[in-house]
């Protein structure tokens, strides 16, 4: 399911704006900038807010109810939200799973997933412009009174995406190939790794509900010492006690690795930011891996 329910300007509120809520902190940027004054946004998960162990509450619920669209990522990110969504496209509520309009050959699976796709797509950008032209999609195919406004802003916003893209490459040219290796929190970077040609490795798996056990950080601290990783990040969503413990292991091994940064996983910075906006976390998220790695 990627669309459900339709509309040509049904639903809108008295100020004549589409009323649409949007799961994470991503998706609500994507919206806002391509739905323009045509909508009024709600984010449910704010910044450092960590959609996979996320629980809608009541006041949720009714912003979902009342929203003229619902779009949300998929892919089991909002692992504890499956009913409620299922629940709302019963009721022919407008709902879009971005991620899951997504070619299948585009998607990876995890090792740790449990056969599930990887739903953290907006680490790689080209895909986030496929999420970006999905929405463009469907905010036209409801509005069409506006079709011609949401076309224009998201072919710009495409344009700002591609150089995005162009920066994120230029900048991993600086890192020697054998120093590509991310290690973090969670298994949240894997379209980055794929893309962008790193190794990539979490503590915990896709979902952070997944813990990291001992074995785990005996692992991870023992290649770490062995292939003389000089940084490690930890994750704006998840804390950072799991990734101090790795540090602490390696360091006891006799070799000092440095946490890196904190990097945007799985929301945005503070609004009002830089990083409050895709196109700021994205260039935050590879400042701070190249400038770690090549110390």
């Amino acid at each position: 399911m990627a669309l459900v329910g339709c509309g040509n300007q049904g639903g809108q509120r008295d100020d004549g704006k589409l009323n649409i809520v949007a799961t994470t902190t991503m998706l609500a940027d994507a919206v806002k900038v391509i739905g323009g004054d045509n909508v009024n946004v709600e984010c449910l998960m704010g910044p450092g807010i960590d959609p996979h162990l996320y629980k809608a509450s009541a006041g949720d619920v009714a912003k979902m109810q009342r929203a003229d669209m619902i779009i949300y990522n998929g892919l089991h990110l909002e692992g504890k939200m499956g009913d409620i969504f299922e629940s709302m496209t019963k009721q022919n509520k407008a709902a879009l799973g971005a991620a899951e309009t997504i070619s299948e050959d585009k998607l990876i699976t995890g090792d740790s997933g449990g056969g599930n796709h990887d739903p953290h797509v907006w680490f790689n950008v080209e895909l986030w412009i496929e999420v970006v032209k999905e929405i463009e999609k469907t905010l036209s195919n409801y509005d069409q009174d506006n079709k011609e406004t949401y076309k224009a802003n998201a072919d710009n916003y495409i344009k700002e995406l591609g150089s995005l893209h162009a920066y994120v490459e230029k900048r991993v040219e600086e890192v020697p190939g054998e120093k590509r290796v991310l290690i973090t929190a969670h298994d949240a970077f894997g379209y980055f790794g794929d893309k962008y040609g790193f190794e990539v490795m979490g503590l915990q798996g896709l979902s952070t509900a997944t813990e990291a056990g001992t074995a785990d950080v005996k692992k991870l601290a023992d290649y770490i010492t062995e292939n003389k990783i000089p940084a490690i990040f930890v994750e704006s969503s998840v804390p950072p006690k799991n990734i101090e413990a790795l540090q602490n292991a390696v360091v006891a091994r006799g070799f000092k690795v440095e946490i890196g940064g904190e990097l945007f996983s799985d929301s945005l910075g503070d609004p009002g930011s830089e990083e409050g906006t895709y196109i700021g976390t994205v260039k935050h998220n590879i400042d701070i891996i190249v400038d770690a790695l090549i110390k």
